[in-house]
C-alpha cells in the first residue's frame, strides 16, 4: 500500500511539473519568437522586393496601423499600386507585418 502511495505521489509531482512547463510564459515567449520569424520570413518574401529591405520605400510609417493592415489586406490601386493578401493572409498576420515593416523603419 505504501509503496502505491509513494508511485502515486511521484506520478503527481510529475504530472504537476509538467502541467508548470506547458504553460509557463516562457512557452509564450517562444511562441512569439516564432511568430515575428515567420513575419519576417513573410517580409522578405512577399513585400521587400518593392517596399525594400528596411520597408524604406513606399511605406508611411506615419499611418495607422489599422489603415495600414486594410491597405494589406485589401491592396491599393495606387499609386503607388499594391496587389491584396486579404486571401492570403490573416488580419493578424497584416498587423504583424505592418508591426514588422514599422519597426525597420527605426
Amino acid at each position: 500500500m505504501k509503496n502505491r502511495m509513494k508511485k502515486f505521489a511521484a506520478a503527481l509531482i510529475t504530472l504537476s511539473m509538467l502541467a508548470i512547463l506547458l504553460f509557463s510564459p516562457a512557452s509564450a515567449r517562444i511562441s512569439a519568437a516564432g511568430e515575428d520569424a515567420d513575419t519576417a520570413t513573410l517580409f522578405k518574401a512577399k513585400c521587400a522586393m518593392c517596399h525594400g529591405a528596411k520597408a524604406e520605400k513606399k511605406f508611411d510609417a506615419t499611418k495607422a496601423d489599422d489603415q495600414l493592415a486594410q491597405s494589406v489586406l485589401k491592396g491599393i490601386e495606387g499609386p503607388p499600386k499594391m496587389p491584396s493578401y486579404e486571401k492570403t493572409y490573416s488580419p493578424e498576420q497584416a498587423k504583424a507585418l505592418v508591426a514588422y515593416m514599422k519597426s525597420l523603419k527605426q
